[in-house]
Order: structure tokens, then C-alpha cells, then sequence
């Protein structure tokens, strides 16, 4: 009789090393998560705001009242085109960083998206004793919060694959997380991410065919 088959574990499954972005709202575990998934695969763990924070020699809340949104927007942007590795890196992203035109697909081209979602009650909690965002300095923070994320739900709902991370331990979020990517990469390096000529066009300055949204 034969022996049952060796399981065996995500960590020692070799895979690809295509980047990783982790996207969503405000609150949704990201940068928690992204160190956790980051230390399983062997990767490099990077948070955008904080990679922001360090280039500008500035804090968010400081870009944001000294520049302005647009000014950091611009700099999200330069962070996604070349300020960080192209390969074997597990990126936090802002909760505004596919916001804007042109940048999920940006994200696509580079690697494997996969958004992670809470509810505004979640949300809402986590963010409670939160005084460093920007976005969230108003008088009423909870109706701030319910008017961003009506506004970007459509948005993280076609980013990637959708993860819930409500009422869910670390460890099933960060399981859930790995499979999702593993199976994910391989087909992002089988075939170009949908967007990726687009975003190539984008990068480079070059015009896109009519009725494209070129970035």
C-alpha cells in the first residue's frame, strides 16, 4: 500500500517572481497583509506612501499641505513607473493610487493586482484612532470616508481579484493571498496584463490608438 502524498507548503513551492501590488481602500489591511504575504514568498515588502515619504524627505500629510494632491498623485505615479524593483516585491499601495486614469493599467503591465476589500463598517473601525491621513482631516471623517469609498468601489471592484478581510484571521487573509498570486502569475508571465500595451504607450509618451484612454 502507498504511503499518502507529501503535502506540501506554499513557502516551498517554487514560482514566479512577478511584483505583487495590493490594492484598496483605506483600512483594508494592505500593508499588514503585503509584510506577511512579502516574508511567505521571499520578497521584498514595500508600502508606496511610506517609499513616498522617504524620496520626498516629508510625510504624506506634509506633501499633501505643502504641494497638494496633485503634486503627490504625480509622485504615486513616478513610484509606479521606476521607483522600485521590477521583480520579487510586494507592493502596499495607497488606497488612491489607481485612481487616477491610466494607473491600474500601469500596475497591470508590472505585475499581478489583487484588491483587498472591507466593509465601510470595517473600515470605519480600523481608522478610528487614525490622525496621519490626509483625506481623512475633516471635521466629519466617517462621512469622508462613505463619500471616497462609494466614489472608488467601482474601481477596486475591476482591479483584481477581490479578497475580503473582514472578520477573517491574518493567517487565512495572507493563504488566500498566495494562492490568488501564484495562480495569477503564472498567467501574467505567460501573456501580457490586459492594459500593458497601453500603459507601455503611456510610459513612453507615445499616443494611443483613437479612443483609447492612454493614461
Amino acid at each position: 500500500m502507498r504511503p499518502p502524498p507529501a503535502r506540501v507548503s506554499l513557502d516551498a513551492m517554487p514560482g514566479p517572481d512577478a511584483n505583487l501590488y495590493l490594492v484598496g481602500f483605506m483600512g483594508t489591511g494592505k500593508t499588514t497583509v503585503g509584510r506577511a504575504v512579502a516574508q511567505r514568498l521571499g520578497f521584498q515588502a514595500l508600502d508606496s506612501d511610506t517609499e513616498i515619504e522617504h524620496a520626498a524627505g516629508k510625510t504624506i500629510a506634509q506633501i499633501f499641505a505643502e504641494e497638494g494632491e496633485p503634486a503627490f498623485r504625480a509622485r504615486e505615479r513616478a513610484f509606479v513607473e521606476g521607483g522600485h524593483p521590477d521583480r520579487g516585491v510586494v507592493v502596499a499601495c495607497g488606497g488612491g493610487l489607481v485612481v487616477a486614469p491610466g494607473m491600474l493599467e500601469r500596475l497591470r503591465a508590472k505585475g499581478v493586482v489583487i484588491c483587498l476589500h472591507a466593509t465601510v463598517a470595517t473600515i470605519l473601525q480600523r481608522t478610528a484612532a487614525n490622525r496621519s491621513r490626509p483625506l481623512l482631516n475633516v471635521d466629519d471623517p466617517e462621512a469622508r470616508i462613505r463619500q471616497l469609498y462609494a466614489e472608488r468601489e467601482a474601481i477596486y471592484q475591476r482591479a483584481g481579484t477581490l479578497i475580503l478581510t473582514d472578520s477573517r484571521p491574518l493567517h487565512d487573509v495572507v493563504l488566500h493571498v498566495l494562492r490568488t498570486y501564484r495562480r495569477e502569475a503564472r498567467d501574467w508571465g505567460r501573456a501580457p496584463a490586459p492594459g500593458a500595451a497601453a500603459a507601455r504607450r503611456a510610459g513612453a509618451g507615445v499616443p494611443g490608438p483613437a479612443g483609447s484612454a492612454g493614461g
